[in-house]
């Protein structure tokens, strides 16, 4: 049963008070129309409680802006939201297109840095011997298939929902299929994620995963403080320092970005709550996912000027990206007609008493 301002509403009591569910929360299908944003489709959810977020179909299905009550959860970049026509996937190219926003997915057959690897998975080496690949990986610039959109009842909950599917593939090459759920409850200030990457093609494919999820200012600000349950943290970047990297100053001229991985602790269904809260404001934001499909997760820490920035990134892979995941025996392949699921809920904390509620649910876990 939805809780709106304070009253919770039956379906009944609540469609006798409007003519239309989109007078308090729902879903539109809008065309953005100007600059590189031109001609890019996006979904645009409200759930009633202030909690606000756009779907970009045409990148990969993914998030970008998520606010509360006006008040921007998310790392948003420099580029803003550019049509997928104009995509670099080649070397760092990627960051030509990264919108930043709530979730950034990165895959499907490759994440993290850029480089070469052996095609002979693909039978045409007389072709090419090689598959190079660019920062992060390709799905990120390829538009999706729009399969639905809408709300429906289950009982007395309202269920605002989006599915795409994103078909990343190539002649002589990986053939993988992204079909994506997205689904927030009228009421709540949360939505989920589920996902499901199948191998569509004839030949074995490599298969890596990770969100870049990424919060901004003003959840970053001097003072706010990142909730992990780590039982170890350690970092490869050159003059990195562990201790209190979890505590965020103000912007910082000239200052690079550091990646900070961790081993994680999980609750007992599995599920692995982290997140970054800013107490003085009384707000914040916190991701959820399943550790046994995701089993490593990075901070990326951003903290100079203009990239002011925060993510959490939950993975199939290590930071240290493909290469040492096949030294690990961690390289993930899928077979024709294999597919893995994966899980996200990313949410809003509001208020003192939600920030401590999750930062004990933390702190059980890694004290």
């Amino acid at each position: 049963m939805p809780e709106l301002w304070g009253t919770r509403f039956s379906k009944t009591e609540l469609l006798r008070r409007v003519g239309r569910i989109e007078q308090v929360a729902g879903v539109r299908l809008v065309t953005l129309g100007d600059g590189m944003e031109r001609g890019v489709r996006v979904l645009e959810f409200r759930t009633g409680t202030g909690f606000a977020f756009d779907v970009v179909v045409d990148r990969s299905f993914d998030v970008v802006r998520c606010d509360l009550n006006g008040k921007s959860l998310s790392w948003n970049s420099s580029n803003g939201i550019t049509g997928p026509w104009y995509t670099d996937p080649v070397e760092w190219g990627w960051f030509r297109g990264w919108a930043g926003g709530m979730v950034t997915t990165c895959g499907l057959d490759h994440t993290l840095g850029p480089g070469e690897d052996s095609a002979e998975q693909y039978h045409q080496l007389h072709i090419r011997k090689t598959v190079t690949y660019g920062l992060h990986g390709r799905v990120g610039g390829l538009p999706a298939r729009l399969a639905g959109y809408g709300h429906r009842w289950e009982g007395d909950e309202c269920v605002l929902w989006a599915e795409g599917e994103v078909l990343q593939s190539e002649v002589y090459g990986e053939r993988l299929l992204l079909r994506r759920r997205i689904e927030a409850r009228v009421g709540e200030s949360r939505f989920r994620i589920h996902d499901a990457v199948e191998n569509v093609g004839h030949d074995r494919t490599s298969h890596m995963h990770l969100y870049h999820c990424n919060a901004g200012f003003p959840v970053v600000d001097d003072g706010a403080e990142v909730l992990v349950p780590a039982t170890r943290v350690w970092s490869d970047y050159e003059g990195a320092v562990i201790e209190g990297y979890r505590n965020l100053t103000a912007p910082v001229a000239g200052i690079q970005e550091y990646c900070f991985e961790h081993d994680l602790a999980a609750e007992p269904d599995g599920t692995v709550p982290a997140g970054v809260v800013n107490r003085r404001l009384g707000l914040g934001v916190y991701q959820v996912f399943r550790i046994d499909q995701l089993p490593h997760h990075t901070v990326w820490r951003m903290l100079g000027e203009g990239d002011y920035g925060l993510a959490m990134e939950p993975s199939t892979n290590r930071d240290a990206g493909r290469w040492d995941a096949r030294e690990r025996g961690e390289l993930i392949e899928l077979g024709p007609g294999e597919s893995r699921q994966y899980d996200l809920e990313i949410g809003a904390l509001s208020g003192t008493a939600e920030i401590d509620a999750f930062a004990a649910r933390v702190k059980k876990l890694a004290p």
